[in-house]
């Protein structure tokens, strides 16, 4: 390049880059015969020196999306040098600017789901251009993979909400990269458990595998995330989380009527009527914990894996609430001198 040119476009000096015109009319169609070089709306947009990009994009158009020797169009640098008006002054000339991809295959779109989103630059993004999130790096990566992995969840926030509108939403989410990961691969192996529920409750496929054959869950447990992994057993057994619930509520419910009969009125019963309200109370959570431990059929079906850890963890929980509330019930009740016996 000659040096003048150079020095007008870093300083941004439109005029003599008209002299230099009047000199040579075809001093930037040179440009146009190398194929990876740095033209004068490089140098400007890397400067932000708005009036001459403008100058340039208006006589050389194609400079827009001419790659440099570093793989990088002047929107690109643009965006990198934190230049945010001049990069909104591209996309009023050229929306579609935002999808141009340079090196690794990475648009502006995927640098701004890496490092950050300088003065909402990637609202705008979606704005003019919604379809720009669906693009993908030479790895096979989508803007949700590259902000998992740099666990930017304010840009994946962002993502999510707008692709949520799309009905190619479910094609985007589950996307593979190169070795077969999806957003929800990353977020479980790195522990991250916001985007976790977050892909989840957009109804991410949690069953697809990797290169490996591995699930989301598998990578959890590889890595020894905890977080990540009950979030998604949960995911995986939801009937039995619903279950539990459930046959805590039917303890409390029925722990709470018994109680309600010993302390009504409790001078007036009788001990053979205090002992047998003990006696059913008692064949009541025998019968409740039976049920603990045999489930309806079909509440851990597909779930054998996990079938005795929930069946463990139902009888724990479930009987840590219950003894620790009895406790309270009978210790007012003396059967030490009641002499009655009962027969069922």
């Amino acid at each position: 390049m000659d040096e003048r040119l150079r020095e007008s476009a870093r300083t941004g000096n439109v005029s003599e880059l008209y002299r230099l015109i009047e000199r040579d009319g075809n001093i930037l169609r040179r440009f146009d015969e190398v194929e990876f070089l740095d033209t004068p709306l490089h140098i400007a947009a890397k400067e932000g020196c708005i009036g001459f990009a403008m100058e340039i994009m208006n006589l050389k158009p194609s400079f827009a999306r001419k790659l440099n020797q570093q793989g990088l169009s002047p929107i690109h640098l643009a965006v990198q040098n934190g230049h945010t008006e001049l990069v909104l002054r591209f996309l009023e000339i050229d929306k579609d600017l935002v999808r141009v991809r340079g090196k690794e295959g990475e648009t502006p779109l995927h640098h701004i789901s890496k490092v950050g989103n300088p003065d909402g630059l990637l609202d705008r993004f979606l704005e003019v251009c919604p379809d720009c999130i669906r693009d993908v790096t030479t790895q096979n990566r989508t803007s949700l993979h590259i902000a998992v992995k740099n666990e930017r969840f304010d840009i994946f926030q962002v993502l999510i909400r707008m692709l949520m509108k799309k009905d190619y939403y479910r094609e985007v989410m589950n996307q593979k990269d190169e070795d077969g990961n999806t957003a929800l691969h990353i977020a479980a192996s790195s522990n991250q458990p916001q985007v976790l529920e977050l892909l989840l409750e957009c109804k991410a496929d949690k069953h697809v595998t990797n290169q490996d054959g591995l699930t989301a869950l598998d990578l959890a447990h590889q890595h020894n995330n905890k977080d990540s992994i009950n979030i998604m057993r949960n995911c995986f057994c939801p009937r039995v989380s619903n279950f539990k619930y459930k046959l805590k509520k039917l303890i409390i419910d029925h722990a709470t009527m018994a109680s309600s009969l010993f302390s009504y009125d409790t001078d007036n019963i009788s001990s053979d009527d205090r002992n047998a309200l003990l006696v059913i109370l008692g064949l009541l959570l025998t019968a409740t914990y039976q049920a603990t431990l045999s489930p309806p059929s079909g509440v851990l079906a597909d779930q054998s894996s996990s079938k005795l850890v929930v069946q463990q963890t139902l009888f724990l929980d479930c009987t840590a609430s219950t003894a620790c509330v009895s406790c309270n019930w009978l210790r007012p009740i003396n059967m030490s001198n009641s002499p009655t016996q009962i027969n069922i």
